[in-house]
């Protein structure tokens, strides 16, 4: 392994699997970390695909695949009387995707393999050390793995942080929570089923092979994970909270479990960074989890190979651009379920405001539904720039094609622009727009946002942004 021109990624979730898929596509050596065994587990707690997860997948030529196993909802229920409608988002896939986690994974596994990804599993990491040239992470087992940069993709009690010295400030919001997964007699009327009521909440979603996973809490039940749980106590959240259990049976898997809000205060310590759960932990309200963590991967994979094959060093822009959604998910998640739980008068009324708002106000509901699907935050941009600098790019139509089909090329994408690309083709795609389609030229990222818009005229200009984003021409 070439430490000079690699990546050590830790943690073999959605997001690491991301990360290190995009990385082995663009030629670098990738060597995965995991310390568990080499299995698919069907324990995880992540069941939906957001609007801009699609995006990024459909970026990859996975979305389809994925849009094929699971199932569409056109909208998401918060708490009672409120439902955030999906189908008005600006979005190839205006709706929120009912998909266990796992076969995200699946799918996820499969391109890394294929890509050419090092996959070590049982192997857990125990530090690292690093330098101004290099880092080296070590493993329990006595190996080391020299690299260029490292990234922690391992979770809530992640190695990587530790072994860097950041802190995870923050708290557990929620106590107790009780997980199983059950057959049902009665199948519930809507393919998600939340709901909230006195001191109690319940989710449940659908596998695909006749089991349901049921999420719930009663906050009377402050209890150790360590104390024994059985079906009648989730039987019992579940008629609390849903006025029925639906005739629960079979537990095939129990459990107790905790919801913390933290964040790092830096995703990056010198060659090391962190992303994913490894970054920041918050309540499962609104499915937010492993969207904003596959959205961290692909905005700091493309970064870390342009850094890697020579190109500008844009790696100081993974946290400027991705802290600051990591903090906007802990307060709308966090507010959903304070709001959902909402037991004095005042917290009831304020719930209650809130959801005539969301109904009734559409910018309002808009803004709510462009945050939680991920396809309304925009990164920074520099004084003066155009107005789409640092938006996300929808998908356009081109003379051939559409633009994320063109991103499959991981590539910049130059749409509505001839000048520029000559010297960068193997940095930047060339798209010319769908006939009777008008507007500003604009630099797409790998990642989907725009790097630079202006005149499709100002040659200059284009210029200037294909060197500062994609490095010098060719000579």
């Amino acid at each position: 392994m070439n430490g000079n021109r690699s990546v050590v990624v830790v943690g073999a979730g959605p997001t690491g699997l991301l990360l290190a898929g995009d990385l082995a596509e663009a030629g670098i050596e990738v060597t995965l970390l995991e310390k568990r065994r080499r299995e698919i587990s069907n324990l995880s707690r992540a069941f939906v695909l957001h609007a801009r997860s699609l995006e990024q997948l459909d970026a990859r030529g996975l979305a389809d695949e994925l849009v094929a196993k699971g199932k569409q909802l056109p909208g998401l229920q918060a708490f009672k009387h409120l439902n955030l409608d999906l189908s008005k988002l600006p979005s190839r896939f205006n709706y929120v995707l009912v998909l266990p986690q796992y076969e995200v994974e699946k799918v996820l596994l499969h391109r890394a393999e294929k890509l050419g990804v090092r996959l070590s599993y049982d192997t857990e990491v125990t530090g690292l050390t690093q330098n101004a040239d290099r880092i080296v992470v070590e493993t329990a087992g006595g190996e080391t793995y020299p690299a260029a940069y490292a990234v922690g993709t391992d979770g809530l009690h992640s190695r990587i942080r530790e072994a860097i010295g950041l802190p995870f400030p923050g708290k557990s919001v929620i106590r107790s929570v009780v997980l199983a997964d059950v057959k049902l007699a009665e199948p519930p009327p809507t393919l998600l089923t939340v709901g909230a009521r006195g001191n109690a909440f319940c989710f449940i979603a659908p596998f695909d092979d006749g089991y349901h996973r049921v999420i719930g809490w009663d906050r009377r039940r402050n209890v150790p994970e360590s104390e024994p749980l059985d079906l009648d106590e989730i039987k019992a959240v579940a008629h609390t909270a849903l006025g029925r259990d639906f005739g629960m049976h079979d537990a095939r898997w129990m459990s107790r479990f905790h919801s913390d809000e933290r964040q790092a205060p830096s995703y990056r310590v010198g060659r090391a960074f962190l992303a994913g759960d490894a970054a920041h932990v918050h309540t499962p309200a609104g499915g937010q989890g492993m969207n904003t963590g596959l959205q961290d991967a692909a905005n700091l994979s493309w970064k870390l190979a342009s850094a890697l094959h020579g190109g500008p060093d844009l790696l100081h822009s993974y946290e400027s651009e991705r802290h600051p959604v990591g903090k906007a998910v802990l307060r709308s998640s966090g507010g959903m379920v304070r709001l959902a739980m909402a037991s004095r008068p005042w917290t009831i009324a304020a719930r209650a405001a809130v959801a005539t708002a969301l109904n009734v106000a559409k910018p309002v509901s808009m803004r709510v539904a462009g945050q939680i699907s991920g396809v309304g935050y925009v990164y920074p941009a520099p004084s003066g720039a155009h107005r789409l600098a640092g938006h996300r790019v929808p998908d356009l139509p081109l003379a051939e094609g559409r633009l994320y089909e063109a991103l499959r090329e991981r590539k910049f994408v130059l749409v509505g622009a001839d000048a520029g690309a000559a010297g960068r083709e193997d940095r930047v795609v060339a798209a010319g727009r769908a006939n009777g389609r008008t507007g500003p030229a604009i630099l797409v990222r790998p990642d989907g946002y725009a790097a630079w818009a202006g005149d499709a005229a100002d040659t200059r200009g284009i210029e200037t942004a294909l060197a500062d984003w994609t490095g010098p021409r060719e000579a």
